[in-house]
């Protein structure tokens, strides 16, 4: 138990708040972010209200994204588009907004663009091929240069980037995970 269709069984489920933290805990744990995605409290009633209230809260917030209109369910490559873009947008403004610089651990799409471009990803002549960043940030780059990859020759090549902050490879894995280019955990 530990998917968005876990989530929305929930809805009206007394234990709301204490089940979707262990279903993001457990996601965590299978995708290697823990402190990442599990750190919010589901189940903190000085936020979310007690009882009904929270029941209600809970169960609205999963609605809202369980609604026809997100697509949540139906085409996966529209959904990783549309969600991975949604969370490219947030990076690029917590930079702004954490008072950080966008460069520590995020590379602006048109400069990843035209970097994949340059590098010759474009090119590529086998699925075997690989693209790595030594300083992958929040992994946008690698994510650019996979586009151009797979765009221009069909390949679908493997990505490897690393990173010296946790935090930020957190951030990395989860803009794999969400752009669908994560084969493995790490």
């Amino acid at each position: 138990m530990h998917s968005f269709a876990d989530m929305v069984a929930l809805k009206g489920d007394k234990e709301i708040g204490d089940k979707i933290n262990k279903i993001f805990t457990k996601l965590a744990e299978t995708n290697d972010l823990r402190g990442v995605i599990d750190v919010a409290d589901f189940n903190d009633s000085d936020k979310l209200g007690k009882g009904k209230e929270m029941v209600d809260r809970l169960s609205n917030l999963v609605a809202i994204f369980d609604t026809p209109a997100l697509a949540l369910r139906n085409n996966r490559a529209e959904v990783d588009y549309l969600v991975g873009g949604a969370y490219e947008y947030m990076i690029r403004h917590y930079a702004t907004e954490s008072g950080k610089s966008k460069g520590h651990f995020y590379t602006p799409p048109e400069v990843s663009r035209i970097m994949a471009k340059v590098i010759g990803v474009g090119n590529s002549k086998s699925a075997g091929q690989t693209i790595h960043d030594l300083t992958c940030g929040s992994g946008s780059l690698l994510l650019k240069a996979h586009d151009e990859a797979k765009g221009r020759t069909g390949l679908d090549l493997a990505l490897y980037g690393q990173e010296m902050e946790n935090a930020t490879a957190a951030l990395a894995r989860m803009n794999m995970i969400l752009h669908d280019c994560c084969r493995s955990s790490h």
